[in-house]
């Protein structure tokens, strides 16, 4: 929409609140503006293009608010361009390709499931899952089944058959996503670092320090920061960039008092000192401190004068009938 400003008109675009002015132009003149005179111009006409915005929004139709009128924007008029490329489409894995040629639909599984063996209702997965085969204490033997295998074992085998096989499925899927350049988020950092076997894209050069980037990151990516986990031979202990955070002691001991007083007075001081401007009243400050700094003198004064006068020598009064009081003592 176009706004006219006096005898001035700005392209204004209320949904992306922004405003422009297409017959602008610097002022072209001998000597050519300073640098402080353009940052003026810009200002000045930076004022103006807010104007014209805070102008447009108050022809929209309004409701009224405890915090004041409020407006629904219209649609945006200029497309903006994007910050990042269009993220690039992941391909499907051998399985959706297969669902999606058969015409198989995803069906959502239910959370909860009838366990047989407990007669309850359990989680399908996870944890004390429904229909779990660790916990099935007898297995019924079938008229194939080799008398000298254990059928325990045989299981276990083949539930890691089952898990190898998954794994390869998923290696071989990141491949294919790595071909196409649309890896999940969680593994470029090791795709840009490490590219993973079989892909066709050159190898890059990895260097000591991306190695021990990679390694340090995945040794801290635990709760305790890698403190607890098993180090390999040779494998240093990883850089803390950061700042270690000092904590008092909990037990009582000499000297925490004073580190507590310290760690108080210097939060104290901090928050005085970001606001100083609120709390302080700089010209009571002054008072005080000229009022008390007069008392002192005065004070001093005081003292001084009262010590003067100790130190003088005090004359007694003569009486007449104290020099013949003496001379009959001393007869």
């Amino acid at each position: 929409m176009e706004m006219l400003e006096g005898e001035k008109t700005f392209e204004v675009d209320l949904g992306n609140l922004m405003a422009f002015d297409s017959h602008f132009a610097f002022p072209s003149q001998q000597p050519p503006l300073s640098r402080q005179d353009l940052v003026n111009v810009c200002l000045q006409k930076g004022t103006e293009l807010v104007q014209a915005i805070a102008d447009s929004l108050f022809t929209l139709p309004s409701t009224e608010d405890v915090d004041g009128p409020l407006v629904n924007l219209p649609a945006p008029l200029t497309k903006l361009p994007r910050e990042k490329h269009l993220p690039k489409p992941k391909p499907p894995t051998k399985w959706e390709a297969f669902a999606k040629k058969q015409g198989i639909q995803k069906r959502k599984k239910d959370k909860v499931v009838f366990d047989e063996q407990s007669g309850t209702w359990k989680r399908s997965y996870g944890y004390d899952h429904a229909n779990d085969e660790d916990a099935i204490p007898i297995i019924e033997a079938k008229p194939t089944d080799d008398p000298g295998e254990d059928p325990f074992a045989k299981r276990k085998e083949n539930k890691k058959g089952r898990v190898e096989k998954q794994e390869k499925h998923r290696l071989q899927n990141l491949k294919n996503a790595a071909k196409f350049g649309a890896l999940p988020s969680h593994v470029q950092l090791a795709a840009t670092s490490l590219p993973i076997t079989g892909t066709q894209a050159a190898p890059k050069k990895v260097t000591k320090d991306i190695l021990g980037n990679v390694a340090g990151i995945a040794a801290t990516a635990t709760a305790s920061g890698g403190k607890f986990d098993k180090k390999l031979p040779g494998e240093k202990a990883p850089q803390h960039k950061g700042k270690y955070r000092k904590f008092l002691p909990v037990v009582e001991g000499t000297g925490i008092g004073s580190m507590e007083r310290e760690q108080t007075e210097k939060i104290l001081n901090k928050i005085m000192a970001k606001n100083s401007h609120d709390i302080l009243n700089v010209t009571k400050a002054v008072t005080v401190h000229n009022v008390k700094k007069e008392k002192n003198r005065r004070s001093d004064k005081s003292k001084a004068s009262s010590t003067n006068s100790k130190l003088k020598t005090q004359k007694k009064p003569f009486k007449k009938g104290s020099a013949k009081k003496d001379y009959a003592k001393g007869k």
